[in-house]
């Protein structure tokens, strides 16, 4: 009656047996969750520590920056999170199937580089996590133009964007 499972991931191997994948997808959703609640937290730390050490952050956006590695990604995000104050994602959707992840997302943060310009967009994840509960992969896909938009129409007529300032 029961039939056995057999899934793989990309440090994962054979995990068989009925409710294996299950089992890998709890783990993969609960790995997601973890990421996003401490990134929500603005707990530079914690991010991290839900990170593989060979972490890709990969960014489709114009305005993203990609990162390999977690030290890296680390020595970027109190950077990120200082520049994105009040930083907040809200699930629309997430689907996880064995050890990848999708997460449909609102972000809204206000740039203090933009001078605390409010932003909200929406943005999806793409998520990998491997057999240790770590996510090893991160693919971000969010409207740059859009944020440039917001950031445009919160700016007195006549001011044109500083130096270093998202145009």
């Amino acid at each position: 009656m029961g039939r056995a499972v057999l899934t793989t991931g990309p440090s994962t191997g054979p995990v068989p047996g009925p409710g294996a994948a299950a089992r890998v997808e709890e783990r993969t959703r609960a790995a997601v969750l973890r990421y996003l609640g401490a990134l929500n937290r603005h707990d530079a730390d914690a991010v991290a520590g839900c990170v593989s050490e060979d972490f890709v952050n990969e960014h489709t956006s114009v305005l993203g920056r990609g990162v390999t590695g977690r030290a890296a990604y680390r020595e970027r995000l109190g950077g990120f999170l200082a520049d994105f104050a009040g930083l907040r994602y809200e699930i629309e959707d997430l689907v996880v199937r064995d050890v990848r992840a999708v997460l449909a997302y609102h972000m809204s943060f206000r740039l203090v580089s933009a001078g605390n310009v409010p932003v909200r967009v929406r943005g999806v994840f793409r998520f990998w996590v491997g057999a240790d509960g770590l996510v090893a992969r991160r693919v971000d896909y969010w409207d740059s133009g859009e944020v440039t938009r917001q950031i445009e129409a919160a700016r007195p007529p006549g001011e044109t964007a500083a130096s270093g300032d998202i145009p």
